[in-house]
Order: structure tokens, then C-alpha cells, then sequence
């Protein structure tokens, strides 16, 4: 695909950097992004839903700018980057950072740094423990599914503390979410959440019963975009057929995007925020849990 949409010198000022100056008096930032996609489809209908409206990524990119203060402007990119493969169409994104005011100490003329992202599935998933020591498996999950080949996670959620839901006794959670990019198919990455799920020392004897680990994949591309697998299959049902009416996990969902949308029935009007999913949901069974612990 050699298609391109090319936006280049989106300006704004920003708190970006790692000395207390730059966070307190701010400076400019100029992005430049390239997206790879096919605007043959555009081309031939003249239609706004055929392409991707760069008008929005520029109003996403100054939101990043001017948003929370990053120490790097890596991250700054990373998260720019993340944020333009939101757009379904699109197959792959360059960004570059300027940050022409850098406190280098010499002479110069600008700082860049240029990060090249190809899209995939858009996927969440979903952890909980409830046995042994739960801050420990959780970082150690994450740890897992970041050097899991194919998938790639942009955003962790914090970690709340809830309270079991259905089953029998048992004591209380932790949960938490995580969003990110897959390249695996669906079957294979639930394949790989199970087999990390038994290095945890996970079993099945006792429905909905306690556990060292429980990984779920909760939903397979955006709803809507042409990524996304619904499946009705026992072995793997796509989107999670409970995720809707669960607190435990709408809520640390939305704490790692809180534009997440769910498709809880068909068509265009069967997707829904999540956050008014959330709106109509008991939400007293899931309170703040304990900060993620270092590795």
C-alpha cells in the first residue's frame, strides 16, 4: 500500500520534558504524521466514511500536546501514534516530534523523534486474581503478555480491589484491564492467555471459583471497523457475552480508555460507550486497589 494521508507541522503548546521548567513554563511541540491506508474506495466515491478525516487527527493530536505532561517526547509520539490507529482505515502511521525549544545546551536547529507503527486488531483483556499474592501475579501477567510475540499493549489500567461476583465464598479481587494491538488470531491469542493463565498455576475445577489468574479476552477489534470478530462459539465467544453488566471490569476499562466502546447487540446501533454502560451499573463492588508494583 503506498496511499498516504500527510499532515504535517500540527503546532501547540505542551509541558513535555523532563526538567521542572519545561513542565512549568511549557514550549511548542510541531508533529508531523503519515498514514498508510487505501483511498482507492475515496477516490471513487467522493465519501467522507471511505477515508479518514484528518481534521479529527489533528484535533487528537493538539489533545495530546496539550494534555498530561510526558518526561519524553517518545512517549509523547507513542501515545500520538496509538491514538491515529484508533482510525480502523488506516494501516500504518509514521509520527515525528518536534520539540525545536529543547533545552540541548548548544547550539541547534530541532530535535525530532519519529516513530513508524503498523495497525492490528484492536484487543481488551481483562485480568483478575483472587489467590496468592495478587499485586505479584499481576505485574507478572503483564509482564507475560508484553513479551508475547504479536501483541503489542498501549494502555494499563489501574488496579481495583472487588468484590467476588457470583460462585461460591471466596475472598475478594483484583482486577484490572488491559488495551493493545494484535496480530494473532483470536483462537491463538485466547490459546496463549490460557497457557500463561496455567504458568500461573490456574484451574477449572469450580465455575466462577476462585483463581491464581483469569485472563479474558473481552472483545477482538474496534466495534464497527473492519477488524472486529464476533463469534458464538462456546470455545470463544467474541465480545465477552458478560463484559456489559460487569463493574469489575468496565471500570478499570475506562480508566485505560475512556473512549472505549462495546458491542453489546447488532448493527450500528448495537454498539455502545462504555461509559454509559458504566452509568447504569452498581459500581459499589469495585473500589481503588493497590499501585502496580515495580519489577
Amino acid at each position: 500500500m503506498t496511499d498516504r494521508i500527510v499532515l504535517q507541522g500540527v503546532s501547540a503548546r505542551g509541558t513535555h520534558g523532563v526538567l521542572d521548567v519545561e513542565k512549568r513554563d511549557g514550549q511548542t511541540f510541531f508533529v508531523d504524521v503519515t498514514m498508510t491506508l487505501d483511498l482507492e474506495p475515496a477516490g471513487r466515491t467522493d465519501a467522507l466514511a471511505a477515508t479518514v478525516n484528518y481534521a479529527a487527527v489533528a484535533s487528537d493530536v493538539v489533545a495530546r500536546i496539550t494534555g498530561p505532561s510526558f518526561d519524553l517526547i517518545e512517549r509523547l509520539a507513542e501515545v500520538i501514534a496509538d491514538d491515529v490507529l484508533r482510525y480502523d482505515l488506516v494501516d500504518a502511521v509514521e509520527v515525528v516530534v518536534h520539540k525545536p525549544e529543547a533545552p540541548v545546551g548548544h547550539p541547534f536547529t530541532d530535535v525530532q523523534v519519529q516513530v513508524s507503527r503498523s495497525n492490528a486488531a484492536h484487543v481488551v483483556i481483562a485480568l483478575g486474581t483472587n489467590l496468592g499474592d495478587r499485586g505479584q501475579t499481576l505485574t507478572d501477567a503483564i509482564a507475560a503478555l508484553t513479551a508475547l510475540p504479536g501483541l503489542t499493549l498501549t494502555r494499563v489500567s489501574d488496579i481495583v480491589t472487588t468484590d467476588p461476583v457470583g460462585g461460591p465464598e471466596q475472598p475478594e479481587y483484583l482486577n484490572a484491564v488491559v488495551v493493545g494491538r494484535s496480530l494473532l488470531h483470536p483462537t491463538d491469542l485466547l490459546a496463549e492467555l490460557h497457557r500463561i493463565e496455567a504458568d500461573h498455576g490456574r484451574t477449572r475445577e469450580v465455575r466462577w471459583g476462585a483463581r491464581t489468574l483469569d485472563l479474558d479476552l473481552v472483545q477482538y477489534g474496534h466495534p464497527g471497523g473492519h477488524r472486529e470478530v464476533t463469534s458464538d462459539d462456546k470455545r470463544l465467544t467474541l465480545p465477552h457475552p458478560r463484559a456489559h453488566e460487569r463493574a469489575f471490569v468496565l471500570v478499570p476499562w475506562l480508566d485505560a480508555d475512556p473512549r472505549a466502546t462495546l458491542r453489546v447487540g447488532e448493527g450500528v446501533h448495537g454498539i455502545r460507550a462504555v461509559v454509559d454502560l458504566l452509568a447504569d451499573l452498581d459500581r459499589s463492588g469495585v473500589r481503588p486497589g493497590p499501585r502496580w508494583e515495580q519489577q
